[in-house]
């Protein structure tokens, strides 16, 4: 069993950190007080061809797996872009997967280039006010019409809206009661944002300011056949190849914003000298920063064994839901320890460190929340009864 990446990956790594020297703390910071989009930062990983690390050669992609993807949306992360540089980007790299998974060649052939060159943005429209994480509940309607469909409706917390211009949308084709499941008659699409059919109004939030958070006021939004993912009713049951990849690398994002805090307290606790000491000598300052060593480190391992069984092809959804589930916790353990070591520095902006809390509480709240992963790895490593 080997723990280490290989020389590519390591490489990998490197240039992205490369990349990342060229966006510093004060650019976030700026970010985080004007929110402003970070389209610089999303252009330098386009030229440079990251944005397809994850999707076909023949699409332009890099061909690479999620754990490439892990690698390099973690050193994102660490470089102190936190989930403002990570969610710039995010959508492109696990959202496409259905595009990937279950399109058609002409499907690859037209919507996966445009995403991989930066020339098209997307987001993705499947979180409602009334459903919340009971997705099989959806009341978003698409009404087949000869060779198109009119969809209407209601999507929340659909980041990016504002920059986007490509939507990955979930609808409900046929109606729940009319189907033996509940998980059927749902159907994916991937098509243009028309602002006339669609009212994007952004939501005002704690953190992550520069990347918009939005709710989708749909009406009878026009949405070719050519446009649809797959078969009629089986939207549900594509959504969930997806969520595995965007839990493993919502866990490195999030390990590698623990590692940004855990680096910012660790030099801060050298430097700062109080009575004729560093406070870093101090076991009450060093035994919570070091417990959030160990935390962050386990976490890691299981994010990237979680990404090593999804690229070799075998079930990985205790541990992409276990990684997810610890990764957040000890990214945000991790960054509430950092405020504590910088005192009431901690609570000032220029040190950075209230940044990084505010926007890992993110990853403690979504795609899922902590409850439901638990339930989760109850039942499927445990055995137990489901619960929900």
């Amino acid at each position: 069993m080997n723990f280490s990446f290989t020389p590519e990956q390591q490489q990998i790594a490197a240039a992205i950190s490369k990349i990342c020297d060229g966006f510093d703390d004060t650019y976030w910071l700026e970010r985080d007080q004007t929110g402003d989009f970070p389209d610089d930062f999303c252009t330098a990983f386009a030229t440079d061809g990251w944005l397809g690390i994850a999707m076909p050669e023949s699409s332009g992609g890099a061909g690479l797996g999620i754990t490439e993807a892990a690698l390099m949306m973690q050193t994102i992360a660490e470089s102190g872009a936190a989930m403002s540089g990570c969610s710039a980007i995010h959508m492109n790299i696990f959202g496409p997967n259905v595009i990937v998974v279950f399109g058609t060649e002409e499907q690859k052939a037209r919507m996966l280039p445009p995403l991989i060159k930066g020339e098209t943005r997307a987001c993705f429209g499947v979180t409602e006010p009334d459903a919340g994480l009971d997705t099989t509940h959806l009341k978003t309607q698409a009404i087949r019409e000869k060779n198109h469909y009119l969809v209407s409706g209601r999507k929340v917390w659909t980041s990016t809206a504002q920059v986007a211009d490509k939507i990955l949308l979930i609808a409900r084709t046929r109606k729940v009661e009319e189907c033996d499941k509940a998980s059927d008659g749902l159907t994916l699409f991937y098509t243009d944002l028309d602002r006339s059919a669609v009212d994007v109004r952004e939501i005002e939030k704690m953190g992550r300011k520069a990347v918009d958070s939005n709710e989708l006021f749909i009406d009878e939004l026009r949405v070719p056949v050519a446009d649809r993912i797959g078969e009629e009713g089986r939207g549900f049951h594509y959504l969930l190849h997806g969520l595995n990849p965007e839990r493993i690398l919502i866990a490195a994002e999030s390990i590698g914003i623990g590692r940004a805090a855990l680096s910012r307290a660790s030099q801060y606790a050298k430097d700062r000298v109080v009575f004729d000491r560093p406070i870093g000598q101090n076991q009450a300052i060093q035994h919570p920063l070091a417990e959030s060593w160990c935390e962050l480190e386990a976490a890691n391992l299981m994010c990237f064994k979680a990404a090593s069984l999804y690229d070799a092809g075998a079930p990985c959804g205790v541990e992409a839901n276990a990684s997810k589930f610890l990764a957040a916790k000890a990214g945000f353990t991790a960054c509430e320890r950092s405020i504590l070591t910088h005192g009431g520095y901690g609570y000032a902006k220029e040190f950075h460190v209230e940044r990084f809390m505010r926007e890992q509480w993110i990853n403690r709240l979504a795609p899922v929340t902590e409850q439901l992963m638990l339930c989760y790895i109850a039942e499927r490593a445990l055995g137990l009864p489901k619960s929900y």
